[in-house]
């Protein structure tokens, strides 16, 4: 009998009575203004954690051009015939 009485009672309650003021169309209320400061904030930490991983990978790039001009200028160096000698025997050749 409790749980129909609770049951009637929820569903008589008028749907107004239930919606928070964001719902019920209140746009100025400190509730408003909080979820939308929240919805911001979660789109910011989004974008700095996608701005963070695009870095990275920028920075994986800078550093294998550098690597690899750097290697380039390392075989400019050598001469020609200095590069078979280059490795001494019983060096393993990667």
């Amino acid at each position: 009998m409790r749980k129909t009485v609770i049951t009637l009672a929820l569903l008589a309650a008028p749907r107004v009575a239930l919606a928070c003021p964001v719902c019920f169309g209140q746009n100025d209320s400190p509730l408003a203004v909080a979820m939308n400061q929240g919805i911001l904030m979660m789109l910011g930490v989004v974008a700095l954690v996608l701005g963070a991983f695009a870095s990275f990978f920028i920075v994986l790039i800078r550093r294998a051009n550098r690597a690899a001009e750097q290697m380039n200028q390392a075989d400019a160096a050598q001469p020609a015939d200095a590069s078979r000698y280059a490795m001494g025997e019983g060096t393993a050749q990667c």
